[in-house]
């Protein structure tokens, strides 16, 4: 049958690069130097484990030897649907089995988890095939840790290609948690063994590859190179891998996390945006705007938005722009802000004593005032202070019968037809009664001067109860107007 290309595979130049760093020094070519292998833990004269040279330079993920979280938070691991499919036959010794859940374990640990991250399933198998857990069961990292160490071994046997077609029937299915082909989700498989498959594993591998399927192949000591390069995908020097005893299998974990890995160019810092950025996975991100800015046309930098150009301010009289981005609301002169902050109330300036009017301040509709002043004065060009119009509306001239205005700060007394103007400018004197007293009395005579003072005393009091009433009735009036 013709191999399909796979619908997505993981990029392995990372994996190929941080593989070739634990390489030792070239030696003889041995049974196990094959093409399109990566062997770890070859060991030196008498049996000594080789030495590492160091790195040229830090792995991209900076993830250190088992254990370590260097750089976290730099290498943000892509969405996966991962299933392990791990040989537990009676070849893998009780510690043997613990070192691959603690390399199972320590991948994990490299991972992002979780319902819109990476999901992760374990198939058990040997001469039978368990699911152990499948995709959709643990959605954080602690429970599928535990999950794991929970596992056993099975039994005799190797059915490598049984526990393939099982992860592909069962695992890898959208009812057991897997995600459908629109979410554009890698299927990744990673199949340990250390035997030879006893079942036919070609065809069934190819089928899952077809299918999408990205598998990886991991042997160790008597594992059979020629099925691992059957099973694994393409290239395969980036998808076989090779250890001769499973005390050093955990070492691959880190491999992993770089070939699973995404540079976060946000914890990087490399991003350029100049408020904020937003990591979207697979080593993409974009830039957002704090509040109050907007992301301009090169996508990178940030401008204020200018809410008060928008018109959707909701400011009742005046929208001002703040530096931050953001704005705020201010009244008309004569207004005060309400406690919404947006709408505005006249002032009554009148009432607060700041008008400045020296006599009667009169508010106006538009939250203004104006000055008017009490009758018998004037409003001065200042348009607050008063000037005398007529002292004779004021009250205070002193003349008995009649006040007459000569300008507007003098005056001068007249009197009622029949009195005359006393010496004193002020009071009057009846004339026709001082007559007819002098004709038909004796002026001279004691009686007659007594009976013309009564009369006139009479008259003058009269005269002075009519004034009375008259300049109560002024004051009414003028107390009504300055009140009005």
């Amino acid at each position: 049958m013709p191999r399909l290309a796979p619908a997505r595979q993981l990029p392995g130049l990372l994996l190929l690069w941080s593989v070739l760093q634990l390489l030792p020094p070239p030696a003889a070519p041995g049974p196990l130097d094959r093409p399109g292998v990566r062997r770890l833990g070859t060991r030196g004269p008498a049996g000594s484990p080789g030495r590492r040279p160091a790195p040229t330079r830090a792995p991209y993920s900076g993830a250190s030897e088992p254990g370590g979280n260097r750089g976290a938070g730099v290498c943000k691991s892509r969405p996966l649907d991962l299933v392990f499919i791990i040989d537990s036959s009676r070849s893998v010794r009780p510690l043997e089995f613990t070192k691959v859940k603690t390399f199972v374990s320590r991948i994990i640990d490299t991972l992002d988890i979780g319902a819109a991250d990476t999901r992760v399933a374990l198939v058990n198998y040997a001469s039978t095939v368990k699911i152990e857990f499948q995709l959709q069961t643990y959605a954080d990292k602690q429970s599928l840790k535990q999950a794991v160490a929970r596992i056993t071994p099975l039994s005799t046997g190797t059915m490598s290609g049984l526990a393939i077609q099982t992860a592909m029937d069962e695992a890898f299915t959208v009812e057991a948690g897997a995600r459908g082909p629109t979410s554009n989700i890698p299927k990744v498989a990673i199949i340990v063994t250390d035997g030879r498959p006893q079942d036919q594993v070609n065809e069934v591998a190819a089928r899952a590859r077809a299918t999408g399927i990205e598998l990886y192949a991991v042997g160790v000591d008597r594992a059979d190179m020629e099925s691992l390069k059957m099973m694994a995908s393409e290239p395969l020097d980036e998808h076989v891998f090779y250890v001769e005893t499973y005390g050093v299998i955990e070492k691959l974990s880190s491999r992993f996390q770089e070939t699973f890995c995404a540079l976060d160019p946000c914890a990087l810092g490399t991003h350029q945006c100049q408020h904020v950025c937003v990591s979207d996975g697979e080593g993409r991100h974009h830039c957002e705007c704090s509040q109050g800015y907007t992301l301009n046309a090169d996508k990178r930098t940030c401008a204020a938005i200018d809410k008060c150009a928008l018109g959707t301010h909701g400011c009742e009289h005046i929208c001002v722009n703040d530096r931050t981005g953001s704005y705020h609301c201010e009244c008309h002169e004569g207004y005060t802000l309400n406690e919404d902050r947006k709408t505005c109330s006249a002032q009554d300036k009148c009432a607060f004593g700041t008008h400045g009017c020296q006599h009667i301040c009169v508010n106006d509709r538009d939250g203004s005032h104006h000055c008017e002043c009490y009758e018998g004065y004037t409003l001065n060009a200042d348009g607050k202070t008063c000037a005398v119009q007529n002292k004779c509306v004021l009250g205070t001239h002193g003349c008995q019968h009649v006040c007459v205005s000569d300008g507007a700060a003098s005056y001068h007394c007249d009197c009622f037809p029949g009195y005359n103007l006393n010496e004193d400018k002020k009071t009057c004197s009846a004339i026709e009664e001082a007559r007819r007293l002098i004709s038909t009395e004796d002026v001279c005579g004691c009686e007659a001067t007594l009976a013309y003072q009564e009369k006139v005393s009479s008259y003058l009091q009269r005269l002075n109860s009519k004034l009375d009433d008259i300049l109560q009735k002024l004051q009414v009036n003028e107390y009504g107007q300055v009140h009005r």
